[in-house]
């Protein structure tokens, strides 16, 4: 049977708690792929849980003992999903989960000031609009350099600072027709306008707070280009101060690490990074230096060459095993290591077929590892001595 549940939330966006009475309550047959723990789905005569609709998500809360995971509008039904049924014909007290509600309110309240500036300012459209767990995203038809976002986010934030008034409105067709509004969407009837007096219009589901000063700040996080504009990422309200609240432990953790003054981190930062650079280049200079030193000092021999190097990286000692191969009539063995930890090791030679050769050598020197004919790599398990007697042979 079809249902029309009054939607309390359209007229009080502050509502927290409601009575309703129940009207259906039928199992879900995909319950346990859902993953929420919801295993029914319960319709009321009216609610005030707003559905995931318009790029924000649902309310969640309880329905008397009945906790509600998702709420979703399915064929003009709104369905309340639960983990336990609820008896049709009850009347049962429903209470929304008042934080949750709040931020989304914030943020899409802020969403909306931010759009409409950017509309006013820039003519851009507001393309794109998500709000969920990780904060709210915005697509804008046309590109926004860093200097107009930061301009659209001080007059936002001056806006909220001026506590103007948000307003709920359902305009008849014809009057709709004469106005101008924010809508990605075709509508022709029952159009709920939400207004930010002197700044936006726009046609929305979701619920707002009522006065822009409720939305507490506003802080656009990131932009990158998207799709011929630009997405920018923002958060507003209390999730904008539980977001600032970890950047500022962040950044008192690296100000104390460095010991300097937390406005001066990032300077701080970059002098150590400048100093790596010049470090790394020293050793890479040091390294060569040694790589030649070593490869000079390599013998020619019938034999096999055995090197135990710790001060060379895997990509020099490599170059040295090279060299090593074109003065040995065997194979030429570089470890790296100790007794204790076990060794890398890299293996090369122009006369032994090494792929079938390294099985014997790891057998022996509880190794592991394997490569081509000309070159294996791999670790041993074994101490020096025992490496040194093996290629002695």
């Amino acid at each position: 049977m079809s249902t029309l549940t009054k939607k309390l939330y359209d007229t009080d966006s502050y509502l927290r708690e409601f009575t309703a009475k129940v009207l259906t309550c039928d199992p879900l047959p995909d319950a346990k792929k859902r993953g929420d723990g919801a295993a029914f789905a319960v319709t009321l005569d009216q609610t005030a849980f707003f559905p995931e609709g318009g790029g924000q998500t649902a309310d969640t809360g309880n329905l008397g003992n009945a906790v509600v995971t998702d709420v979703q509008e399915v064929n003009g039904e709104i369905l309340h999903y639960t983990d336990v049924p609820l008896e049709p014909g009850i009347e049962i007290k429903g209470v929304l989960n008042w934080e949750q509600r709040l931020r989304k309110m914030q943020n899409h309240t802020g969403e909306h000031l931010v759009s409409g500036i950017v509309h006013r300012q820039f003519g851009y459209d507001n393309v794109g609009f998500h709000l969920g767990t990780d904060g709210v995203t915005v697509d804008f038809s046309g590109v926004l350099t860093e200097p107009e976002l930061e301009f659209v986010e001080y007059i936002a934030n001056r806006v909220v600072a001026l506590n103007v008034p948000v307003t709920v409105s359902y305009p008849s067709p014809e009057e709709c027709a004469a106005m101008e509004y924010r809508s990605k969407l075709d509508l022709t009837e029952n159009i709920r306008i939400v207004t930010i007096e002197g700044w936006d219009v726009c046609a929305c589901c979701a619920p707002h707070v009522s006065q822009t000063g409720a939305v507490g700040g506003i802080k656009i996080l990131s932009a990158e280009n998207w799709k011929g504009g630009v997405r920018i990422r923002m958060l507003c309200g209390l999730d904008a101060r539980d977001d600032y609240q970890k950047r500022l432990m962040n950044t008192v953790r690296i100000s104390n690490l460095l010991s300097c003054k937390q406005l001066e981190a990032a300077d701080a930062v970059e002098r150590i990074l400048k100093n790596m650079a010049e470090e790394r280049e020293k050793t890479a200079s040091l390294s060569r230096a040694l790589l030649s030193s070593r490869i000079a000092a390599l013998s020619e021999t019938d034999g096999n060459t055995v090197i135990f190097e710790d001060l060379l990286d895997q990509n020099s000692l490599r170059n040295l095993v090279n060299a090593g191969v074109e003065r040995s009539g065997g194979v030429c063995a570089a470890f790296q290591g100790n007794d204790k930890d076990g060794y890398r090791y890299i293996i090369g030679s122009k006369t032994i077929p090494l792929r079938a050769w390294a099985k014997e050598f790891n057998q022996k020197l509880n190794g592991r590892g394997g490569g081509s004919d000309q070159m294996i790599q791999g670790t041993v398990n074994a101490p020096e001595s025992e490496i040194r007697s093996f290629f002695a042979v």
